[in-house]
């Protein structure tokens, strides 16, 4: 797999791709709602089209899809999620991202870049959420030398890219790198985009189950950089 110009990906071969893209593409096209997808899309500010299935329907249709198919290894995830990504329908998305949060064993740290690609490309917070504490998170906790992408992720211009870097940790819960966290946060305090500020809330609410007095110090401390969304969301569970 390789980029072959600006944010284009060459889809690598893959003989479980083929066979997965053939019958998901006949199973969610039988199964489209016209109106149902005109609501979603409605929803989801028009960042997609939709075929209108049901999430609970999508993932039984799903199942049924990969029954009786092999264990991929790291090129058919490349493969079906690039492909899947190829297709504008968002529930083909919604495939790859579940496809490959079960999956995520079988990638290296070399599938970084492709999730990148996935978390810029028609990023909204339905896939990128996913990808970021399931995928993203999954594969730094599995090689901490990512770190040190993450550590350049944080303060990228694209706000997608940035806030994965601070949801990667989202499901460490005790294994937190608390520093690293709250560096993040102080990192982006001051961006103005609701998707950083929430996102800067949302994991200190996260790492707040684990460790409540900590991040109740930290934001005693920091409070005065931090947007109220941010410090709301972040006390949400443990009060001021």
């Amino acid at each position: 797999m390789r980029v072959t110009g600006a944010g284009t990906w060459e889809v690598p071969r893959s003989v479980l791709a083929d066979s997965v893209l053939e019958r998901l593409t006949a199973a969610y096209a039988a199964a489209a709602d016209p109106e149902r997808a005109a609501t979603a899309q409605a929803y989801m500010k028009d960042v997609a089209p939709f075929l209108g299935i049901p999430t609970p329907e999508r993932r039984a249709l799903s199942r049924t899809v990969l029954e009786g198919t092999a264990r991929p290894d790291e090129t058919d995830c490349t493969a079906i999620a690039l492909r899947c990504w190829q297709l504008p329908e968002r529930e083909y998305h919604y495939f790859a991202v579940d496809y490959l949060r079960r999956h995520v064993r079988r990638c290296s740290s070399g599938f970084l870049p492709v999730t990148r690609h996935l978390v810029t490309t028609v990023p909204w917070w339905d896939t990128v959420d996913a990808l970021a504490a399931h995928v993203v998170g999954g594969l730094v906790a599995a090689d901490p030398k990512l770190t040190a992408d993450m550590d350049a992720w944080i303060v990228d211009d694209d706000l997608w890219v940035a806030r994965t870097a601070l949801l990667h940790q989202l499901r460490y819960k005790e294994s937190t790198d608390a520093e690293r966290l709250f560096t993040y946060c102080l990192r982006q305090s001051g961006h103005p985009d609701f998707f950083i500020r929430k996102a800067i809330g949302w994991c200190l609410r996260e790492y707040a189950k684990s460790d409540p007095d900590a991040v109740r110090a930290f934001l005693e401390r920091e409070r005065g950089r931090f947007a109220p969304l941010s410090v709301r969301e972040a006390l949400k569970n443990i009060g001021a």
